[in-house]
């Protein structure tokens, strides 16, 4: 565990002076902390409430909460990882899902009301979010329009006796890239320093959101953007509650590097692929860190 390196902190209200402190962020670590964003301090706190009290209700309640794709509703703690469980919402950007998603557990209406503000103010985000890589790119485009945004809520139950093992194994987001609002009391997650070899521990910093590239950045980057690889850690008896926003790639449309992008000295990387064609072929093989994108390859010699 390296103890000596942190991962870069980006201040939000410090554009466009930032921009290439956020790129070279990107590229390095595929990871930052994000500082000074537009979600309210009181909204995280109540949105971090409200999380808790539905990951607290009955199993029956929960296992109400579907999937749209596969992993998108209520996960309960199984053989692979059992300290965990979350329930998601495929797509944060639709208002009826958003809805539906509190009926069917039987959210309050103060509940409800969180939910929509904070899903409202962290789309917002994100999108804004992907103007700014856009912009330090040197591109005009808004690159995450009309993409679906995958909400998660999860909950890691961790005891004296598991203590030490992985609370998630090692792996990488399928998708471009998530927001995390992650516990500001209890760690646990690292993320993989390419450049040294070695786990880095992201510690809590409250008020501040993570923000972690996958796997669809670093295809759309043409290999510039660095898929992070996480885990997440049992190191103390606690419960572990975090928010995460996945922005995850086009709904038909395939993925591929911008024609600016693309140039002599950066030959494109990747053959195109539609998200849930990658999101199917990372299922089924249980590649789940990365790996899969070599099957994606140009092949050199062509």
């Amino acid at each position: 565990m390296s103890s000596s390196s942190s991962i870069p902190v980006i201040d939000f209200e410090d554009f466009p002076s930032q921009s290439h402190k956020l790129l070279q962020a990107s590229q390095d670590w595929g990871c930052f902390r994000l500082i000074n964003h537009t979600i309210s301090i009181n909204l995280m706190a109540e949105m971090k409430a409200a999380v808790r009290a539905l990951l607290d209700l009955p199993a029956e309640i929960k296992r109400r909460n579907k999937d749209v794709i596969a992993g998108s509703g209520y996960v309960a703690p199984s053989k692979t990882n059992p300290l965990y469980e979350g329930l998601g919402l495929y797509d944060i950007a639709s208002p009826e899902s958003v809805h539906h998603f509190c009926s069917e557990l039987e959210a309050s209406p103060s509940q409800r009301e969180t939910i929509v503000k904070y899903s409202a103010a962290v789309h917002e985000l994100a999108m804004e979010l992907g103007r700014m890589l856009c912009r330090s790119l040197g591109l005009d485009m808004d690159v995450f329009h009309g993409w679906p945004f995958q909400f998660r809520i999860n909950k890691y139950n961790f005891s004296v006796e598991s203590v030490g093992s992985a609370g998630v194994k090692l792996n990488t987001d399928s998708g471009f890239l998530t927001i995390l609002q992650d516990d500001e009391h209890v760690g646990g997650l690292e993320v993989f320093d390419e450049r040294s070899g070695e786990f880095v521990a992201v510690d809590p910093l409250a008020g501040s959101l993570l923000v972690n590239f996958g796997d669809v950045a670093k295809v759309w980057s043409n290999g510039r953007f660095c898929n992070v690889r996480h885990r997440v850690q049992c190191k103390e008896e606690a419960v572990r509650i975090s928010i995460a926003l996945f922005v995850l790639g086009p709904k038909e449309a395939a993925i591929e590097a911008p024609l600016e992008l693309v140039d002599a000295e950066h030959p494109r990387l990747f053959v195109p692929f539609t998200f849930e064609d990658y999101r199917k072929f990372r299922l089924s093989t249980g590649l789940r860190a990365g790996e899969a994108l070599a099957d994606l390859l140009r092949d050199a010699s062509s």
